[in-house]
């Protein structure tokens, strides 16, 4: 499958997508606070609680995940070229299918 890697600093959603990615095959990466290194096929970011400057790198797909009451950063993460934004709860819910969607 494929690599990826968060960008959670909440270690409790941090092993939720360790557990559940890894229990859909691919191969997670966890960095509390970034940077993003290595050659990741999708980069994920909690956008609630990730530094404002995370390094991310620009090749991978980036999915990120907010509040579902904090629409400002959802705008800017869509304005900063995230590739998907949704909210925490639909990210719970569908991880593995969002992650699948932006590996086409």
């Amino acid at each position: 499958m494929a690599r990826v890697v968060a960008v959670a600093p909440d270690l409790f959603f941090a092993s939720k997508i360790d557990a559940t990615l890894k229990a859909a095959g691919h191969d997670v990466t966890i960095v509390g606070k970034g940077p993003v290194t290595g050659d990741p096929e999708v980069v994920i970011v909690d956008l609630d609680n990730a530094p404002a400057d995370v390094a991310v790198p620009l090749g991978a797909p980036r999915l990120g995940f907010y509040s579902h009451v904090d629409v400002d950063t959802k705008r800017r993460a869509e304005d900063a070229g995230f590739d998907l934004v949704v909210p925490r709860s639909r990210m719970a819910r569908e991880m593995p299918q969002l992650v699948a969607s932006l590996l086409g």
